[in-house]
């Protein structure tokens, strides 16, 4: 059966959002065939296949069409306005390719309705791997000098919670803690004992010790936009890196915090303790490196300190994994390896 196009991909809509991102001049689509189509856990992603009449020999000849799952209106997980932002406030900005090309982003508030017409990388690019095998060492040297490159564009940038983004101020933190004392409750008792005591002893010192452990946030210093979500399986990497760069996408969970929390959950999140351990200082020597490279000041032994309190930070994330309804496969696994990355660190200290 063929699938129905959805009414912002028809061509009149496209030729519009192609003119006005300046891909298309006084041609016009005329035909749009869906050539794929497949749902994520949050999302629906279709690739088009359009022809064009008139002068058209720079448009794209497919885009991706990038919208919400019907099942997903109105839940709180379901992110679409905040990649529409990413899209309208940080990337429409950028100098450096980073990330996919954006024809057009729309966010429609009166239905919950969202969109995204993307570039499609298809032919230029890969994922690096199939979830949940880690990539190769050199894989992992490209995404993070990558993530490092993309940290340094908006590093301290005045834009961060003005035009670009939010802050969030001691009212919003204040409900977050609460909300997020509610669902560790929920958590703990959904789990039962498949969560040892200490375990949720530490969800409790993380909790008390919560309102001074933010007060790194709350500097509004070396920090910058980051991804939120930036496991290796959310990079595009080059088929070619002579002529392509590595490019993020997904960027449903973006925000105004420190680098590090990027790095942590990369690696102390989904990698197990022997590669982690071997591959986490190399890397993260790497991204300092390229830090430095791109003029950004900030000391070695800082992010060690920022990165350390990020993995304590992220036992939270499969909290809210759980909370959303994100399968166990997922949040079950990430819960166990955070936790032993936070034993490895010696992240408990910063409770004390």
């Amino acid at each position: 059966m063929t699938e129905a196009l959805p009414e912002a991909a028809n061509a009149e809509r496209l030729t519009d959002a192609l003119r006005r991102s300046g891909a298309l001049g006084s041609g016009r689509v005329r035909d749009v065939i869906v050539e794929s189509s497949r749902n994520t856990i949050l999302s629906r992603i279709i690739r088009l296949r359009l022809t064009y009449d008139g002068a058209a020999d720079e448009a794209p000849g497919t885009v991706i069409f990038k919208t919400g799952l019907p099942g997903r209106a109105g839940n709180e997980w379901n992110a679409g306005r905040q990649e529409v932002a990413f899209y309208s406030q940080a990337a429409s900005t950028m100098k450096a390719r980073l990330v996919p090309r954006c024809f057009e982003a729309s966010w429609n508030a009166e239905q919950n309705a969202w969109h995204l017409l993307l570039e499609d990388l298809t032919d230029t690019h890969v994922i690096a791997t199939t979830w949940p095998l880690p990539p190769t060492l050199e894989q992992c040297q490209a995404i993070v000098r990558a993530r490092a490159a993309f940290h340094a564009a908006w590093w301290d940038d005045s834009r961060l919670g003005t035009t670009v983004g939010t802050w969030s101020d001691a009212d919003a933190t204040d409900q977050y803690l609460q909300r997020l004392s509610n669902e560790v409750k929920r958590f703990a008792e959904r789990v039962g004992d498949r969560l040892p005591g200490e375990r949720r002893e530490l969800y409790d010192q993380l909790l008390t010790a919560a309102p001074r452990l933010v007060k790194r946030y709350q500097t509004h210093r070396n920090v910058t936009i980051i991804h939120g979500d930036a496991h290796v399986w959310n990079c595009f990497l080059p088929k070619d890196s002579a002529k392509d760069d590595v490019l993020f996408f997904d960027w449903d969970s973006w925000r105004i915090d420190t680098a590090s929390d990027d790095l942590a959950y990369m690696m102390a999140m989904h990698w197990y303790p022997d590669r982690r351990r071997r591959l986490e200082r190399p890397l993260l020597d790497l991204y300092h490196a390229t830090l430095a490279a791109h003029g950004i000041a900030y000391d070695r032994q800082s992010l060690d300190d920022d990165y350390r309190l990020s993995v304590l930070w992220q036992i939270v994330t499969p909290v809210w994994q759980a909370g959303n309804n994100i399968p166990p496969v997922i949040w079950w696994n990430n819960l166990e390896r955070i936790f032993m990355a936070v034993d490895d660190l010696g992240c408990r200290e910063l409770l004390a």
